[in-house]
C-alpha cells in the first residue's frame, strides 16, 4: 500500500539477519532493475478498471473512446451514447518513469487532459468517482468496493475484465504486479515468494480479483 518506491526500498534493505523483500505493482525498466541491484519475480496482470459513478448511464465504450475521453478529445458523454454532461476526468499518473500500468491507457501524462483531477490514491480515485456523476476514472481490480462507493466498472469494446479476457487480449487495461529482491537473496525469502507465485492461497486470490499468474509451473 505504499507504492512502488517502497517496495524497492524494502528490497535493497535486505540483510540475512533482517530479511525483506517488496512488491511492485508496476513493470521496471532494465536500467532501474540494475541500477538498484534487483531481481523481479512477476507474480500476476492484474486488469486496470475503468470506472465510472453508478448513476451514468453508460456501460461499455470502445478502447478509442477510453483513449479520447482520457486525452480531452471526448468531453461530453452525449458523444458517447450517455447524457449531455461534461466528462471529469480523474487520474492517479503515479510512477511516471515506469512502464506499464495506467499507460495502458495513453502512453505518457502530457497525453493526458489538462483540465484532470489528479489523486494520489486509489482510495482517493474511487471517491472522487463517486462524488461526481460524470466522473471516470481508473484502478487495479484488486481494490475492494465497499457499500459506500457509488462505482461501476464497464466493459471494454464488450470485454468485461476478466483473466479470461486480458490473458486472451480482448481487455487492453492492466499493471503487472511482482515482488522485488536484492539480487543473489537465498533461503526463507525465496521460498516465500515461490509459495506466493505458485501457493493454493495465491491461486484463490488470483481467481477472486481476476489476476493472470505469471509464476506457475
Amino acid at each position: 500500500g505504499l507504492g512502488c518506491n517502497a517496495g524497492i526500498k524494502n528490497a535493497r534493505h535486505y540483510h540475512p539477519e533482517k530479511p525483506t523483500f517488496g512488491f511492485v505493482c508496476c513493470e521496471l525498466d532494465e536500467e532501474e532493475i540494475r541500477k538498484n541491484d534487483l531481481e523481479v519475480y512477476p507474480l500476476a496482470h492484474e486488469p486496470l478498471l475503468i470506472l465510472v459513478n453508478e448513476s451514468n448511464p453508460v456501460s461499455n465504450l470502445t478502447l478509442q473512446q477510453v483513449r479520447d475521453i482520457f486525452s480531452g478529445r471526448i468531453n461530453n458523454w452525449k458523444e458517447v451514447g450517455g447524457e449531455d454532461k461534461p466528462i471529469v476526468v480523474v487520474v492517479r499518473l503515479h510512477c511516471k518513469n515506469r512502464p506499464g500500468h495506467w499507460k495502458t491507457i495513453l502512453p505518457s501524462a502530457d497525453r493526458f487532459r489538462k483540465d484532470r483531477l489528479d489523486v494520489k490514491s486509489a482510495d482517493d480515485m474511487v471517491k472522487k468517482v463517486s462524488d461526481f456523476s460524470s466522473a471516470i476514472g481508473h484502478t487495479g481490480a484488486t481494490w475492494t468496493f465497499s457499500h459506500k462507493d457509488h462505482v461501476k466498472v464497464l466493459t471494454i469494446d464488450g470485454h468485461a475484465p476478466t483473466a479470461a479476457n486480458l490473458q486472451a487480449g480482448k481487455y487492453p487495461f492492466y499493471r503487472t504486479l511482482s515482488a522485488v529482491t536484492r539480487k543473489g537473496v537465498e533461503g526463507d525469502v525465496l521460498t516465500l515468494i515461490r509459495e506466493v507465485q505458485q501457493g493454493r492461497a495465491f491461486r484463490a486470490v488470483a481467481e477472486k480479483y481476476q489476476l493472470v499468474p505469471l509464476g506457475q509451473d
